[in-house]
């Protein structure tokens, strides 16, 4: 469950961390906004493997796309445009 605090609260930042867990982001206001987040170190890492996974799939999403608007190419055109960009 997450805990809603003012920053203002992080002068006593020891029992703000106290209350960070996995699961249980701590978020920070500014007059009365959302403005931080303090996570777990795990849930951080968690976070920023599905961000690079989101990004994968968007890629492989538009080369799919690209196959199926432009056409395939073959396997012997890829390997010679690679060869051709070692040059």
């Amino acid at each position: 469950m997450a805990v809603i605090k003012p920053v203002s609260d992080l002068r006593n930042y020891n029992i703000v961390l106290e209350n960070v867990s996995v699961g249980s982001p701590v978020y920070l206001t500014v007059n009365g906004r959302g403005r931080y987040t303090i996570r777990d170190i795990a849930e951080d890492e968690e976070f920023e493997k599905a961000k690079a996974m989101l990004r994968l799939m968007c890629e492989l999403n538009e080369g799919r796309r690209s196959g199926e608007e432009e056409g395939y190419m073959l396997s012997e055109e890829v390997r010679a445009y690679f060869r051709g960009k070692r040059l």
